[in-house]
């Protein structure tokens, strides 16, 4: 098989959730060895070290009107990449970005597609990958049977291993893309300054309708402040204005898989869970013992926000000496 990993970058950055693909790339291609090829669109920088992720060569697009996504010339390039060069398999990220391209891609190859991918195994009958379905309440295992496969990564699931001091060629490729290749474009961002994202965040401390209003949203913050993490919400508490949608959690929201989910407030409906369940480790705060979120929480608390919440940022503040 031949393996080519989609890398996306954000403001020249290549994020976090692409290199935790390209390493279950590099980690699945090992037995039997098999080429690993990676394809960046835009402006980048540094795009030799992903040799250290597992790339052998790494294809460039450099045209700066990629630096903001276009999804119809996103899908151009990558196919133009995928085509040429004789890519089996198209490893994509779960992001925002990378569900928008995969499903395009998949079509322009004539390509299986296997969407938000938790488990990838490779045995002689080729990939097995595993992906939650009904709201993540069960697993399913897919094998696509089609040449050519697509397939889009959970992030923060596979780890991103590296090896030190690998660097790998980097090759700019012409897409040969015209102003009409661009029918759908970004015009712009508006990221809130020192916002982490919490589809990559490690750490996350989301707040419910039982926070009551957005007044008392910097008990999320500074919980979250002393973490180092990023601040989530459920949909009952963006659909009353109190965060913006970026924040929200769940089926409608965003799915994460943090190490630390610490849910404030949050009745657990199913919702939620489904943007949530995969988290490592689940901390759950509410006054009502029967809340539904305390079904899925390794570790609960029984008790009001406004008073469990100040005393466990104080506690972790003393006990990580800041």
């Amino acid at each position: 098989m031949h393996f080519l990993v989609f890398i996306e970058q954000r403001n020249g950055t290549i994020k976090k959730a692409s290199l935790e693909t390209l390493s279950a790339a590099a980690v699945l291609a090992k037995e039997p060895a098999s080429p690993v090829e990676a394809v960046c669109l835009g402006t980048a920088s540094g795009l030799d070290t992903l040799g250290a992720y597992g790339a052998s060569k790494v294809y460039h697009v450099p045209d700066s009107r990629l630096d903001l996504y276009s999804s119809t010339a996103a899908v151009k390039a990558v196919t133009a990449v995928a085509t040429e060069y004789g890519a089996d398999v198209v490893f994509l990220p779960a992001t925002s970005l990378g569900r928008d391209l995969a499903p395009l891609l998949a079509v322009r190859l004539d390509a299986g597609y296997a969407a938000d991918v938790v488990s990838l195994a490779l045995d002689e009958g080729g990939i097995t990958a595993v992906r939650p379905v009904f709201a993540g309440k069960a697993f399913e295992r897919v094998r696509i049977e089609t040449p050519r496969q697509v397939y889009t990564l959970r992030p923060n699931v596979f780890p991103a291993l590296t090896a030190d001091n690998m660097s790998c060629p980097v090759v700019t490729f012409d897409a040969a893309l015209s102003e009409e290749d661009f029918t759908a474009r970004s015009v712009g961002t508006s990221i809130a300054a020192s916002k982490l994202d919490v589809a990559e965040a490690t750490i996350i401390v989301s707040g419910g309708r039982g926070m009551q209003g957005p007044e008392h949203w910097h008990y999320i913050e500074d919980l979250a402040g002393v973490l180092g993490a990023a601040t989530g919400a459920s949909r009952a508490a963006v659909d009353a204005g109190w965060r913006p949608h970026a924040e929200q959690v769940g089926q409608t929201g965003k799915t994460v898989s943090p190490n630390l989910y610490i849910a404030c407030g949050i009745s657990g409906a199913i919702q939620h869970l489904a943007g949530m369940s995969s988290a490592k480790v689940i901390v759950a705060i509410n006054k009502d013992k029967d809340a539904p979120i305390f079904q899925a929480a390794d570790y609960g608390i029984v008790g009001d926000v406004f008073e469990v919440l100040p005393a466990l940022t104080d506690a972790l503040k003393r006990h990580m000496g800041s």
